[in-house]
């Protein structure tokens, strides 16, 4: 058995519901219909018996002004009936014999007109005139009787309380016309439905979403929002497209950096233990070259396990006050004898406090790794100046800059690419990594920061950025 689809059940049981809804509400309309047109002729005989009191005397009962009465006021078969408190019949415009009439206090009509003014009763055979009557009593208190007005209850009548049946077609018409329009508005969702289940299909299989039923939606929100989870679901494949070809570049360009040091390594190695005789100041020569790139593998291996805590595990890091002074003092203590070397000064305009919610090691990455970059890049005899200010906002905007040779404007754009060196031999040389800067420009982004890169006009490289 075909199973039906989502689209399908909702129709059925929203129509089932309709459906429903408009029989009970047929059936309740005919029932207080009728009780209105019930109510409403009660209330004109009753009006009927009013007018008839209002001629009866207080002493004594007049048949002839009775007679003159009903006859000046004629309504077509109406029965009048006149009964005193004890239940006798006194007057009566059909049957004059009014000693053969039984008593009427027990007249439902009669009854309910004693206990509460007023009375009446549907359809209730007759035991005098035999037959069913539509009966309306009037209890007049001050008078002490009780006026009755009746009509036969036959087809006329019958007919006249029934229930118009206008309504059940303009209610049927109703229905049609929302089941039409619930089935073209379920149509479309049923139809989004089904594109969506081919797309999950397909996508669970891997297959090509580039055809004919996934194409076009209906032109609606429902069409609108399943085009908007397609082209998502499209995006996110070709940014893990992306990734995954940024993933494959990254571990060439790793496998490529690590070649190097370890070739190196290894053919420094070889040649020491196959030249038994050789020298020991050659021997020492090598080891400590061979040394030094495994130095710079340690800090390769360093900087890609920092890149990939900062791409993959950045809630794991936990934030605390940072003291980004004291941070700049450590570096600047650290790479003395290096500065030294190179006859590089350092100048600071840092305010006495500098404290911001961050990472620690993420912080120190980032003045490290550029301080490093401009002793190797600087060149000799110059200085690297560092300033800081408080925004408005209440983040800290930083100016690093060096008053060296800078860069070519054509590779400025690419500095914080990862792998990438403006000379890379020379870069090799110097023990670079080539992810410094890349770890700088993450680390500035996951304190809700942005860094930009620029040539001084008066020579060197500055980098502005901000640390929330």
């Amino acid at each position: 058995m075909k199973k039906l689809t989502v689209g399908k059940r909702l129709f059925w049981g929203t129509l089932s519901l309709f459906l429903i809804f408009a029989v009970l509400f047929i059936v309740f309309q005919q029932q207080r219909e009728k009780e209105y047109k019930v109510e409403m002729l009660n209330l004109h005989l009753q009006d009927y018996n009013y007018r008839l009191g209002d001629l009866l005397d207080d002493n004594a009962l007049s048949e002839e002004a009775l007679e003159k009465y009903v006859k000046n006021h004629y309504v077509p078969q109406l029965r009048v009936t006149i009964i005193d408190r004890e239940g006798k019949v006194v007057y009566d415009n059909k049957r004059k014999d009014y000693r053969n009439f039984g008593n009427h206090l027990n007249r439902m009509e009669v009854a309910e007109a004693v206990r509460r003014g007023s009375g009446f009763a549907i359809s209730r055979e007759s035991s005098t005139l035999r037959g069913d009557f539509f009966y309306s009593a009037t209890y007049l208190k001050e008078k002490n009787i009780i006026i009755r007005s009746a009509l036969p209850y036959d087809n006329d009548l019958s007919k006249s309380l029934r229930a118009d049946q206008h309504y059940i077609w303009f209610a049927l018409l109703t229905m049609a016309i929302l089941s039409l329009m619930l089935y073209r508005f379920i149509s479309r969702l049923d139809s989004n439905i089904k594109k969506l289940h081919i797309f999950a299909q397909r996508a669970d299989r891997g297959e090509s979403l580039e055809t004919e039923d996934l194409a076009q939606f209906p032109d609606d929100e429902l069409g609108e929002i399943s085009e908007s989870i397609i082209k998502i679901y499209k995006r996110l494949q070709r940014t893990k497209e992306e990734q995954n070809e940024l993933k494959r570049q990254l571990t060439q360009n790793v496998a490529h950096e690590l070649k190097t040091p370890v070739a190196s390594i290894q053919g420094y190695l070889e040649t020491i233990m196959e030249n038994k005789n050789i020298g020991e100041q050659m021997r020492s020569q090598f080891l400590e070259r061979c040394y030094a790139q495994s130095k710079r593998l340690t800090s390769l291996l360093r900087d890609i396990s920092t890149l990939n805590r900062l791409d993959d595990a950045t809630e794991l890091m936990e934030f605390e006050k940072v003291d980004v002074r004291a941070i700049i003092e450590q570096i600047e203590k650290e790479t003395a004898l290096q500065m030294e070397e190179r006859h590089m000064t350092f100048k600071t305009e840092l305010p006495e406090q500098l404290v911001i919610d961050g990472a620690h090691g993420m912080i120190y990455s980032i003045f490290r790794n550029l301080t490093d970059n401009a002793i190797a890049y600087a060149g000799e005899g110059t200085t690297i100046s560092i300033r800081a200010s408080q925004e408005e906002e209440g983040c800290w905007h930083f100016n690093f800059s060096d008053n060296g040779i800078g860069v070519e404007k054509k590779h400025l754009d690419r500095l914080f690419e990862r792998f990438y060196r403006v000379d890379k031999g020379r870069s090799r040389k110097m023990g670079g990594t080539g992810l410094g800067l890349a770890i700088v420009k993450n680390a500035v982004l996951l304190h809700g920061g942005s860094i930009k890169v620029s040539n001084r006009l008066t020579g060197g490289l500055q980098f502005d950025f901000t640390l929330a």
